[in-house]
């Protein structure tokens, strides 16, 4: 095993555990872009959801306390410009509003679930990340 491979394989393993917990205990599918969405479209501390503004927090804080403890690198910014990177943030998001949920949702989640929509959306994220990649490695 390639020394990043455990890291991979405890993250892996902690994000469905968590994805089980958070259906367990809350009843909610832990889809990132539904949890953000509904964090900032509405008063989270008025309508019983701040548990998803600790949600993010964890995830922000997350790879920053794994970096602390283990040492491992953060990830790397790709060399690009700032308004390349915020479209590519909109489109993924427009994407995830279009398709009804994120990878994390459809992905971890919703094939867990056996979930025959979520099947397809993953299919489909994946095959559109590769579509992406052939066609960004054709151009450059």
């Amino acid at each position: 095993m390639t020394s990043m491979a455990v890291p991979a394989l405890a993250g892996g393993l902690l994000i469905g555990l968590c994805a089980v917990l958070m259906m367990a205990w809350l009843g909610r599918i832990a889809g990132i872009s539904g949890i953000f969405w509904q964090a900032v479209s509405r008063p989270a501390f008025f309508s019983g959801g701040a548990w998803r503004l600790f949600f993010l927090i964890g995830l922000l804080t997350g790879a920053w306390t794994v970096h602390r403890v283990t040492g491992l690198a953060l990830p790397v910014l790709p060399e690009t410009d700032t308004w390349q990177i915020v479209l590519a943030g909109l489109l993924v998001g427009f994407g995830a509003r279009l398709g009804s949920g994120c990878t994390s949702g459809h992905g971890v989640c919703g094939i867990g679930r056996l979930s025959v929509r979520s099947l397809v959306a993953t299919c489909v994220f994946v095959l559109a990340a590769m579509l992406t990649v052939f066609v960004m490695k054709m151009g450059g």
